[in-house]
């Protein structure tokens, strides 16, 4: 799968003019919409069907500082689904490859009622998408 590219924006940079840290996570959630968008799945589909899908946490070790106009490539992949959780894993490189930030969300599904959905029971067609991905 392709990553998912972000360009430092000025406005997401601090006063040293280097991205603030909040951003990173604003990118995996950009990433997470894109990476749900290529496999079929995009949020418009999920929240048609009565899906909702929250964070229920999230970490972000950072490596190295972006800047205004850096290109940030974001790849992402499905490092656990068991059917009510995912945990998605991000690596997020500059232009020369070198990892800036590597990050985990973990996922819940709700339904319109707020309750867990199980995936593989009450949308299979869901659940073996994310599971191929788990594969790679």
């Amino acid at each position: 799968m392709n990553s998912y590219r972000h360009i430092v924006q000025y406005y997401e940079t601090d006063k040293m003019g280097i991205a603030h840290h909040s951003n990173y996570i604003r990118w995996m959630e950009e990433a997470r919409v894109d990476f749900l968008s290529r496999i079929g799945w995009d949020f418009a589909k999920l929240e048609r069907m009565g899906i909702a899908s929250p964070v229920v946490d999230i970490s972000c070790r950072y490596s190295k500082s972006t800047t205004f106009s850096d290109e940030v490539l974001i790849d992402i992949r499905v490092q656990e689904f068991k059917g009510v959780r995912l945990i998605l894993q991000y690596v997020m490189k500059n232009k020369d490859g070198d990892t800036v930030a590597e990050a985990t969300s973990t996922h819940c599904f709700l339904d319109q009622d707020g309750k867990l959905i199980r995936v593989a029971r009450q949308y299979p067609e869901f659940y073996e998408a994310l599971m191929t991905m788990t594969a790679e």
